[in-house]
């Protein structure tokens, strides 16, 4: 299969804001995938690398070679090439790695490089959300798409489903159940701006648990086997071995349980996320951080004990499967209330405790694994700077032809210039896209002819955050989570925006 088809599948389906479209438009060019590479293309076209990291960041894609005119790169020498960079490393594999993405982009049309750079890049938002991957794989191999999801859902991954139902047809998605050991899509929960919107949709009475600051993880345990997944599947067993041990000392045979990983001070209250984090790096010497900081485990949900499935049951039924068989002490703390200022009590100790805030859940709902529930909604309070923009990229997908990802900064006082904290494309309207493309462009401090377009730093923007974390990737040592525009603040002039100093005051907050 040419990889040209993939790259024009995926051009069309940016260039459709139509559902059904795009829909119809990832069947078309699934159906056209041999065996064993209907899943490296659901991966693809859902912006991912079964190879997940391989070392190619956006500063390597910046210089490439001119596009060749007729396409002669196919999918599977594509991968391979990926495999290859991800597996290059020792002395000199920087040099190799340009040189093998240097030779796979100077065989590549205009149409596929574009596709690779943001593949590559993880800025290929071209609109297929997961819903419309279920329905396409759906189509393509002529099954129900609540099939599809569900055992996308239990078999932890799309891209193998979609390669089992396209050889297998419906009989094949029978065997995605759940199976201790291998990882579930985990359970997301929706927003609400406060509790009194979190019980008014929630019907009125939902239980409150506290939403720690630390590692998403899913513990399966087979006897004495314990295996742990990250919110992304990645199997982290080795590197959380206190994690083991804990899970080991329970009451159980079998068990699947969903929870957090935290780096807990001597009072209880969490350290920075970073803490937590950097026990998931894959060269941490474990016996040593572990020794500096061991980590706990925390539960919130129960998916499997002993032999019984318990996904489909109801919230409240599966807690208290848990509350059986873990302590206290390894469980969330939580509060089952109808009363707004009981909830309001409750969020407000959370974060004077130092986390993050708290999920409301209904009692009654199932565990919809790997979906964005209604049943589940997170509330956080909001924090926001005032940044200066110094930088602006091209959009793609539906964002094609409008300046979208802006580059964050924020005032160095001893410097008298701004110092780059992240990006974000989050929050814009369409019409916010087009004010900001033509205003940016308006500004524009060189040429903007390329990916990035430098901008004179004159326009303040509020941004909102969750928190400021510890980052070698930006000049200043830090850099935002989950930042989102509010609005641009044309009351505001450079000098007002807020400085390094405030911000480091968010990175060192207890």
């Amino acid at each position: 299969m040419l990889l040209s088809e993939v790259a024009a599948a995926s051009a069309d389906v940016g260039a459709t804001s139509s559902r059904l479209a795009k829909t119809a438009r990832i069947a078309d060019v699934l159906g056209g995938a041999g065996p064993g590479l209907v899943g490296l293309v659901v991966s693809w076209l859902s912006g991912e690398l079964p190879q997940r990291q391989i070392g190619v960041g956006w500063a390597a894609l910046r210089s490439l070679p001119l596009p060749v005119d007729q396409p002669t790169l196919t999918v599977e020498g594509v991968d391979a090439v990926f495999t290859t960079i991800g597996a290059t490393s020792g002395p000199g594999s920087k040099k190799q790695r340009a040189e093998l993405l240097g030779g796979l982009f100077a065989t590549a049309t205009e149409v596929e490089q574009l596709f690779l750079r943001r593949l590559l890049g993880g800025e290929l938002r071209q609109g297929a959300a997961i819903g419309v991957m279920y329905e396409a794989v759906a189509r393509a191999a002529d099954v129900p798409a609540a099939g599809v999801r569900r055992a996308a859902m239990l078999g932890g991954a799309l891209p193998s489903v979609a390669e089992a139902v396209m050889t297998g047809g419906a009989g094949a998605l029978d065997r995605f159940m759940l199976e201790v050991g291998r990882p579930v899509g985990p359970m997301l929960a929706q927003t609400a701006s406060d509790v009194a919107d979190a019980l008014e949709r929630l019907g009125g009475r939902a239980v409150f648990e506290t939403k720690l600051d630390g590692a998403r993880v899913q513990v399966h345990r087979n006897g004495d086997t314990v295996r742990i997944f990250t919110r992304t599947l990645d199997d982290v067993t080795a590197r959380l071995p206190e994690v083991v041990e804990a899970t080991v000392a329970l009451p159980v045979t079998t068990f699947v349980a969903d929870g957090e990983a935290i780096a807990l001070r001597p009072d209880g209250r969490p350290h920075r996320f970073q803490v937590t984090a950097s026990r998931f790096g894959r060269s941490v010497d474990v016996d040593a951080a572990r020794a500096a900081q061991p980590l706990t485990i925390v539960y919130f949900d129960l998916l499997h004990l002993d032999g019984d499935d318990l996904l489909d049951e109801p919230g409240e039924q599966r807690v208290a499967a848990l509350e059986r068989v873990v302590p206290p002490g390894n469980r969330v703390e939580r509060l089952v209330t109808s009363d707004a200022g009981e909830a309001q009590a409750f969020l407000d100790r959370t974060i004077a405790a130092g986390h993050e805030g708290v999920v409301a859940k209904a009692l009654d709902v199932p565990y919809e694994a790997g979906r964005r529930g209604a049943g589940w909604l997170k509330i956080k309070p909001v924090h926001t700077l005032d940044l200066v923009v110094l930088a602006v990229e091209w959009g793609s997908g539906r964002r094609t032809g409008k300046l979208s990802n802006i580059h964050l900064g924020a005032r160095d006082p001893d410097s008298g210039g701004f110092v780059m904290l992240g990006k974000t494309f989050k929050g814009m309207t369409d019409a916010l896209l087009d004010w900001q493309t033509e205003h940016f462009l308006s500004i524009a401090d060189g040429p903007t002819d390329g990916w990035v377009v430098r901008v004179r730093p004159e326009q303040v923007v509020e941004i909102a955050f969750d928190g400021v974390q510890t980052s070698t990737r930006y000049p200043g040592g830090m850099a935002l989570r989950f930042a989102r525009v509010l609005r641009y603040r044309d009351d505001k002039t450079p000098a007002e925006a807020d400085t390094l100093h405030t911000v480091r005051a968010f990175h060192d907050r207890p």
